[in-house]
């Protein structure tokens, strides 16, 4: 195996671990519970995920209180 190949293939692997520790660091840094909004960062990889789905609260659409007549 030639030389310049192996070491193009360890820098790239070195490059991968690098992102790896560095988003590991991210994750520990935030652990605990913060306020206001979440770093750009943050987002982007929420955005590579699924998003959960959606719960509603209260009352379905439709069926509000109607007044009766009488």
């Amino acid at each position: 195996m030639d030389l310049t190949k192996i070491l193009e293939e360890l820098r790239i692997e070195l490059q991968q671990v690098e992102e790896a520790i560095t988003s590991l660091e991210r994750m520990a840094a935030g652990s605990g519970k913060r306020r206001g909004r979440p770093p750009a960062w943050l987002l982007a990889a929420r955005e590579t995920q699924q998003p959960p789905p959606v719960k509603r609260r209260g009352r379905p659409p439709g069926s509000r209180n109607k007044t009766r007549s009488g």
